[in-house]
């Protein structure tokens, strides 16, 4: 009789790749973008620009605070908070701000648009700020992209750029800046921690920035303009950023990067599904345009 051993029978352990997660997690990230513009929308129903701006970061440094108190974050070494300083004007202060003293006078598809050339903008300020030296097919693709979105602002506002267009502009460029920084910062740190404290730093300022607001500008209270302020501090600000990061450190950034395009047509659907706005046949056209532009110099980095 043959004994049998069971030590040279192993049996396979299954191994959850972070993948599926990772994925899943950027997708989220995403998806709250994409409601970030159609949420200030709601915001400005009740709420004044400034004001609207100074409560949504004072509710999300309110709670990005709590959660670095609650993982027991340590304080950034002295050498990161220029880092996060030009990381809060950014992404916490300037994008924000432009934005909704755009969205005052533009649609919110026609943001979308505008807005969708980010990631082209972010990868040039990117390349400057690194050194990097990428392709003349990178640089090709992301002047088409900037040419379309420029085309399609001039055709919307009657051959000449608005105010509004002016901070939308403005709003990439100080928005790229401030995610190149977090990039540097997020080899580093951890890129919730990048975000968090870069909203605790501006704290003070977005203290005194909704005493103002509130002083000088009207509110009136509603159902949508407090879920749209609310959405934008939690949704936009901290949890889809929080998320992004997460997911971007298990899938790699080239990869959530490709899902990151789906974001202005993501957008264009709830400007029409939760606004009611009718879309221009450019809109769409325009976002699939800047679209293959933002694919096409994720492949010849």
């Amino acid at each position: 009789m043959t004994a049998q051993n069971s030590a040279t029978l192993p049996k396979p352990i299954a191994v959850k790749s972070p993948v599926g997660r990772g994925t899943a997690l950027a997708s989220l990230g995403v998806l709250a973008f994409s409601l970030t513009f159609p949420a200030t929308a709601w915001g400005l129903e009740s709420f004044g620009p400034w004001s609207l701006v100074a409560l949504r970061s004072v509710l999300a440094a309110v709670i990005a605070g709590a959660f670095l108190l609650a993982r027991r974050a340590p304080l950034p070494a002295r050498e990161h908070w220029a880092g996060l300083a030009v990381v809060a004007a950014g992404v916490v202060v300037g994008f924000p701000l432009l934005t909704t003293l755009a969205l005052t006078t533009s649609t919110t598809s026609h943001a979308a648009v505008v807005v969708g050339l980010l990631p082209l903008t972010t990868a040039a300020l990117s390349a400057l700020r690194t050194g990097a030296r990428p392709s003349r097919a990178f640089w090709a693709a992301a002047v088409a992209g900037a040419v379309v979105v420029l085309g399609f602002t001039l055709a919307q506002s009657g051959g000449a750029l608005s105010a509004g267009d002016a901070y939308l502009f403005g709003a990439l460029l100080v928005c790229a800046a401030g995610y190149t920084e977090g990039g540097r910062l997020a080899r580093t740190l951890p890129g919730w921690q990048v975000i968090g404290w870069a909203l605790v730093l501006c704290l003070p300022l977005s203290l005194a920035g909704s005493a103002l607001g509130l002083a000088y500008e009207p509110v009136h209270l509603g159902a949508h303009g407090l879920a749209g302020l609310v959405w934008a501090a939690a949704g936009s600000t901290f949890l889809g950023l929080y998320v992004w990061y997460r997911g971007m450190a298990e899938i790699g950034a080239p990869r959530a990067s490709q899902l990151q395009l789906a974001q202005p047509l993501l957008t264009l659907v709830w400007s029409v599904a939760l606004l009611g706005e009718h879309l221009t046949p450019a809109a769409p056209a325009a976002a699939c345009a800047v679209l293959v532009c933002i694919a096409v110099t994720q492949r010849v980095k």
